[in-house]
């Protein structure tokens, strides 16, 4: 087991209609709000009229940047940061899924210094300060709700970068399961697959800790348990809450407890994805995992087996990928790149992206790319 220093300043209000409290408490950290949210479901659905309404009754200062995307990019970044500072807000609210946090994370740290965002992304620059950061979950997948990072991409260097820190962290997050009955099914598939992908990631992080390791297939194994029912019946609010919390606790640091960090490979796979078509996050995870599982098959084979052992009572790694497969597209995601709508044509262009940024994993590297599309293409 590797040495560690768990910390996690983030409070969580978990529960039906906990977004009463947000007023009391945003006024403990200032007066001026700058909310932070996408392309119109939060109005669509009535979540920003709520929100606002409460704001405004309790004498808040709004100032709005809407419109994210949801592969988050760097120009929304830097034309919110520049909105935020010719408004002076104090504080950054987040009301949306992943994207949207990741964005208003980026801008807490930007605002205070006027820093650009990809300086902080790249990490040619170390932000000294940040706005509190206040987050409304709307989509259990990515976990930023309760943690230091964020993932944004620049179409013009055709990067997708993952960077945090501690300053990152949001002060409150408030996470009400009704707010997620209105994501759309094919997204709240893409959100499991993006829970069990996170875990996985922890998983084959640098060092072993079995505590941790049985964390990680708990979770694998309640999303699992959970995916099928509350397709069915997304308006369930005990199976929205399950599948809340454990995205949250998939990557809050408790199933990287013990080691040095995750591997982060198959993101790292994701993100070309994300970058050349737009394809869903979620989406690109359940075509990569998969491909690379089959990829390292014969590299580690050990840590696989344990993790088959785990989830499934199994060692043989056949069985587990063939039971991911069957999961992930039981929940109609995508487990290869035609089934993403990606096709044979393209096999060149993610080859000489991969290539271009270096994909791999911090754990367990890899190079050999036109191996690992042809798997992906399930060749």
């Amino acid at each position: 087991m590797e040495n560690f220093i768990a910390y996690n300043p983030t409070a969580i209000h978990f529960g039906k209609d906990v977004i009463n409290e947000i007023s009391k408490i945003i006024k403990l950290y200032g007066n001026k709000v700058f909310l932070i949210y996408g392309k119109g479901s939060v109005v669509k659905h009535g979540y920003y009229n709520l929100i606002v309404e409460k704001l405004i009754k309790a004498g808040i200062e709004i100032t709005e940047y809407s419109g994210i995307k949801p592969n988050p990019v760097e120009t929304d970044v830097r034309e919110a940061v520049e909105v935020g500072i010719n408004n002076n807000v104090e504080i950054v609210l987040a009301l949306g899924g992943g994207s949207v946090i990741d964005s208003a994370k980026a801008i807490a740290v930007c605002i205070p210094e006027n820093l650009d965002v990809w300086d902080v992304v790249k990490s040619k620059v170390v932000p000294q300060k940040a706005l509190p950061i206040f987050t409304i979950l709307t989509l259990a997948a990515t976990g930023t709700e309760m943690n230091p990072y964020a993932v944004i991409q620049n179409h013009k260097t055709n990067e997708k970068i993952g960077f945090g820190y501690d300053l990152m962290y949001p002060k409150h997050s408030f996470l009400d399961p009704k707010f997620t009955y209105t994501v759309p099914e094919n997204y709240t598939a893409f959100g499991i697959v993006d829970i069990i992908a996170h875990a996985f990631e922890n998983y084959f992080g640098y060092g072993e800790s079995p505590l941790a390791e049985r964390f990680v297939a708990s979770i694998v194994k309640e999303s699992i348990h959970y995916a099928p029912l509350v397709l069915k019946e997304p308006d369930n609010y005990d199976y929205r809450a399950n599948i809340m919390l454990q995205s949250t606790y998939a990557l809050n640091g408790t199933t990287v407890i013990g080691k040095a960090g995750g591997d982060w490979g198959v993101h790292n796979i994701g993100h070309i994805l994300s970058l050349l078509y737009d394809t869903p996050h979620g989406a690109s995870l359940s075509v990569a995992y998969p491909a690379w599982l089959k990829l390292m098959s014969n590299k580690i084979p050990e840590k696989i087996k344990k993790l088959s052992e785990l989830i499934f009572n199994t060692d043989d790694i056949d069985t587990f990928i063939n039971n991911l497969e069957f999961f992930f597209r039981s929940i109609n995601a995508p487990i290869n790149l035609i089934e993403a709508g990606i096709g044979y044509d393209k096999k060149n262009e993610i080859i000489n992206l991969m290539k271009k940024n270096k994909v791999s994993g911090y754990n367990y590297s890899f190079d050999d790319y036109e191996k690992l599309v042809g798997l992906m293409y399930g060749s």
